[in-house]
């Protein structure tokens, strides 16, 4: 009987994580792509020093993030048919959920890569700006905010993979508890 109670605890706990998991990087990945879209559409290549690094390597995790969408809503699935009597096994359950880990952990590397291009980038850009003159020179272009919120499109999908990293982590541990 006990048997029974705990398949479905952990059926309805990895259903719940699962979903959670999903939303939480289903919203941060429509912002994200937004923002990417929104900077390729509205591209000002003169005041862009180099940011297109960064940016790919945005959307590479972006890809990824779409990736893990895909694992969290398997997790869902599984949840569904360990309260079914065609469950899985343990290890069947744990391979899914280590591919998401690995997934999210290649998207966080990616994404901080990009972040430390796209900083960089605007570091060198920062940095050769004069302050106090009125007049500037040609070479002089000031940040824009398009290029801070290319930035915070990167804090965000580093951010989606972290919350599906920490709830990955915390449904493994569930599984072998």
């Amino acid at each position: 009987m006990s048997d029974k109670v705990d398949f479905q605890s952990l059926s309805f706990g990895m259903r719940r994580i699962g979903w959670i998991r999903f939303w939480i990087q289903s919203i941060l990945g429509v912002v994200v792509a937004a923002v990417l879209l929104f900077s390729n559409v509205v591209n000002n290549s003169e005041g862009e020093l180099g940011l297109t690094p960064g940016l790919s390597l945005t959307t590479i995790s972006l890809i990824l993030l779409l990736l893990s969408l895909w694992q969290g809503w398997l997790i869902v699935r599984t949840g569904r048919a360990i309260s079914s009597n065609a469950r899985p096994s343990r290890g069947q359950t744990s391979r899914l959920i280590k591919r998401g880990l690995i997934v999210d952990l290649l998207g966080i590397l990616f994404g901080l890569i990009g972040y430390q291009a796209l900083m960089g980038a605007l570091f060198i850009q920062a940095s050769s700006q004069t302050t106090g003159q009125l007049i500037s020179a040609a070479s002089d272009i000031p940040i824009t905010g398009l290029e801070i919120l290319s930035v915070l499109s990167n804090t965000q999908v580093i951010a989606a993979h972290f919350f599906g990293l920490c709830l990955s982590l915390w449904l493994l541990r569930r599984i072998y508890k």
